[in-house]
């Protein structure tokens, strides 16, 4: 869902749990988070552990080694450490779309993108599922992420409606937008229920429902 879940591709992009290999920080020489992606996961395990509202920037920015100024630098509010993977997700989900064959269905192209953008690499399941979860269960962040979520209805909308030469407006390329959406989003919500689930097997079924052939 545009939930921020990492491909094979992106494994050395994602916010690395073992922190503590630099050398040097700013406080007292305590190992430092030297990333964007870095820092992103010290602030899970700190949401995970603590709660989401009871972790301030001050403490993550604290347990990853580095000044509130420093964090600042990386991010603008406590919430965006978990949807720095999400326009990648997007762009997956639109290159998806984009390279689909002329004579690919578009129910079939969307739902074959859905499930391509929302790969989650090996290893990476406990990881990306946690941070699924918070999303989705923590009040604030679900509905700070509303504008992850209209980004990927947009990227299937605009394809839908570029295929069928219809307007951007047209009621079948937003119904496959929200119905996209709807489809990591009841994917995503199984996956957490059933952690031995297969998000794959599951997205596939959840869009093959939900984007009906047109």
């Amino acid at each position: 869902m545009a939930l921020g879940v990492t491909t094979e591709g992106d494994r050395s992009h994602r916010p690395v749990r073992h922190h503590r290999s630099v050398t040097t920080g700013e406080r007292g020489g305590r190992p430092a988070a030297t990333s964007a992606h870095e820092l992103a996961g010290v602030a899970q395990d700190l949401f995970l552990s603590r709660g989401y509202e009871r972790t301030s920037i001050d403490d993550v920015a604290a347990a990853a080694g580095i000044g509130r100024r420093t964090f600042f630098r990386y991010f603008a509010t406590k919430a965006d450490v978990l949807f720095l993977e999400s326009p990648a997700d997007v762009a997956r989900l639109r290159a998806a779309l984009d390279a689909a064959p002329a004579d690919e269905p578009v129910a079939a192209a969307v739902r074959r993108g859905v499930v391509a953008a929302l790969a989650v690499a090996p290893g990476d399941e406990v990881w990306a599922r946690q941070r699924a979860q918070l999303i989705l269960e923590v009040p604030a962040l679900r509905a700070y992420a509303h504008t992850t979520f209209d980004a990927w209805r947009a990227a299937a909308a605009d394809f839908t409606a570029r295929r069928l030469g219809l307007p951007a407006d047209d009621v079948v390329p937003v119904a496959v937008g929200h119905a996209a959406l709807a489809a990591s989003l009841a994917a995503h919500e199984h996956w957490i229920a059933h952690p031995d689930s297969d998000l794959g097997e599951v997205l596939t079924r959840a869009a093959e429902l939900l984007v009906p052939d047109l």
